[in-house]
């Protein structure tokens, strides 16, 4: 945790030089950083209050009151009316849009060249970056997606799949599955019977599932895991859904899967979506006794009675 910490300290020094947070006179304007930032805020808002900029923002409410007040000698917003000067809806004048207009300019000319200077994967890792510091630090509030696998993508599944089963203890043969499952599913997919899935939040990776055609009218569902920092948002139970739904409609008429007892949630997933145990066995295939299971969930339509 402390490398992370001083990584982190280290980081925000580095934006707050960058941003030009230390500078008394924000991009040569005659406004702090704090100011600029309540003006792009009321900018890009409709008619907000002074209470949610200041609950947006964190700040003390004196000093939003003091900011706004400067904002509106020179002549950049009105106020509308309200209980009290809290709850007066903010509205910016021509004036004051065109003084946002004069910072954003400037705001974008700082930024140009820096990004003009990368090509464009290295444009597409920034991206992706900015939103994963900013979905693993802000919290749970960051929407997650589930899209289809593209490249690059199942090494990737392959990789995290054998870093989060490590605490397991089992290792290099569990790592050897995950390459060959991944590559096999590559080489041989077959469109319309298979698929993979994966679930994105924050521009990053937060989970992912496969269904493989295991032959016989059977779909396999394989490889799901969710990362430890997006539990507990329904990813996994998505994932096994966005299975169950393609299975259907491919005309699989049974998933079958091989989990392991000690994978407690995921086991709660399966259940959570029909899915029943039919066999278990204890293997040492990585490298200690485990007990495997396997579960099946039967899709083929239910005929009423008497017809």
């Amino acid at each position: 945790m402390d490398d992370a910490i001083v990584a982190l300290r280290a980081f925000n020094r580095f934006t707050t030089r960058f941003a030009g947070a230390l500078d008394a006179h924000y991009l040569d304007s005659d406004l702090s950083l704090t100011e600029a930032r309540l003006l792009y805020e009321i900018a890009q808002r409709d008619a907000p209050l002074a209470s949610e900029l200041q609950a947006e923002l964190d700040l003390d409410a004196g000093y939003v009151s003091r900011i706004l007040r400067r904002f509106q000698t020179k002549g950049w917003i009105t106020r509308g009316k309200g209980e009290d000067a809290r709850r007066r809806p903010i509205s910016l004048t021509a004036k004051g849009r065109t003084a946002f207009a004069a910072l954003d300019t400037r705001s974008r000319a700082k930024v140009a060249p820096y990004v003009e200077r990368l090509g464009a994967a290295d444009r597409d890792t920034l991206v992706v970056a900015m939103a994963a510091i900013a979905g693993l630090l802000g919290g749970g509030d960051a929407p997650w997606h589930i899209r289809t696998f593209r490249a690059g993508d199942l090494a990737l599944i392959a990789s995290r799949q054998s870093i989060l089963y490590e605490s397991y203890g089992w290792g290099r043969p569990m790592e050897i599955l995950q390459g060959e499952v991944t590559t096999a599913f590559l080489r041989d997919f077959k469109p319309g019977r298979e698929q993979c899935w994966v679930a994105e939040r924050a521009g990053m990776m937060a989970g992912a599932v496969f269904l493989c055609d295991a032959g016989d009218d059977v779909g396999q569902l394989r490889l799901l895991h969710v990362e430890t920092w997006a539990r507990g948002l329904g990813i996994g139970s998505a994932l096994v859904a966005e299975c169950v739904k393609f299975a259907r409609l491919a005309g699989y008429e049974t998933i079958r899967l091989w989990t392991h007892t000690v994978l407690a949630s995921a086991r709660r997933i399966y259940e959570g979506q029909g899915f029943r145990i039919v066999s278990t066995e204890v293997h040492d295939e990585f490298g200690k006794p485990e007990q495997g299971e396997i579960w099946e969930l039967d899709l083929a339509p239910v005929t009423a009675p008497g017809s």
